[in-house]
């Protein structure tokens, strides 16, 4: 006769149930050392790295995300933003809200279901992002890590995360990686936000590696929006993106000036104020 306590007594774990446990600890502790040097990870790609189905990296990729450690987007994973990076990006967001809400509107009516869009990272372009669910179907290219976790769990919505190393002045992913990846795509429009706008200099950003991905996007698009509100005009910063030719629409608010206008429409831009 058996005894109940041997009956409801629990199987020891093996020594195979503990190795199998130290190498799924040791994979995922790699994922986050690329991760960190990548600022984005591919199912596909860690499928073939580390020689184990999609199914058993989608699963690392959530116990991660339920961790606390990475961010989930469909396809992939971003690093989790820092808290400073990410409060100094609200701030950025707080700054002429108003506006580039409007503006936001604004540019949605130029989104059409179906359409494979290349979104930049920067306030005004997230401000755009949260709209884009009521547009679906619809494939996303971005290099912002915002972007790319606030559209991941929309229903119709495809988001295509650019690899590369992770910039704290943008959020987003630099680098020959995300040029690359970007290059070997096409898009049906790109929305683009700038730090600095003006016929003479045209679009202008903060760093060289941020304009060189914000160029590979406008060489990878048919048309080229650029997201800007009226204190973006003329302002001084370091790396010129394009010049203001490369841009077929400038989205801005009502605070641009005629003269400002009409100088910047010359050039073949199509301006909206709103």
């Amino acid at each position: 006769m058996v005894s109940k306590s041997k009956v409801n007594q629990k199987p020891s774990p093996t020594l195979a149930d503990s190795s199998n446990a130290a190498i799924l600890e040791d994979r995922q502790r790699e994922i986050l050392k690329l991760l960190a040097m990548s600022g984005s990870v591919k199912v596909g790609e860690l499928s073939r790295r580390f020689a184990v189905s999609e199914v058993t990296i989608r699963t690392d990729l959530e116990r991660l995300a339920r961790q606390g450690s990475l961010v989930r987007f469909r396809g992939g994973a971003v690093a989790k933003v820092d808290t400073s990076q990410s409060t100094a990006f609200s701030e950025r967001v707080r700054n002429r809200q108003a506006e580039k809400e409007r503006i936001a509107r604004k540019a949605i009516e130029y989104v059409q279901p179906g359409d494979a869009l290349f979104l930049d990272a920067g306030s005004t372009v997230l401000e755009f992002a949260k709209l884009l669910g009521t547009c679906v179907p619809l494939t996303i290219v971005t290099t912002a890590v915002n972007t790319a976790a606030l559209l991941a769990s929309v229903p119709g919505i495809h988001v295509i995360m650019a690899g590369g190393s992770l910039t704290p002045e943008t959020i987003s992913t630099v680098g020959q990686i995300a040029e690359r990846d970007i290059s070997d795509l096409l898009g049906d429009k790109v929305f683009l936000g700038v730090h600095s706008f003006c016929p003479e200099l045209g679009i202008v950003d903060v760093s060289v590696e941020v304009a060189r991905v914000k160029n590979a996007m406008i060489r990878a698009a048919r048309q080229v929006i650029v997201l800007a509100d009226s204190s973006k005009y003329q302002t001084r910063t370091l790396a010129r993106v394009a010049p203001i030719t490369a841009v077929n629409m400038l989205i801005t608010d009502i605070g641009l000036s005629d003269e400002a206008t009409d100088s910047i429409v010359a050039q073949g831009v199509d301006v909206v104020r709103v």
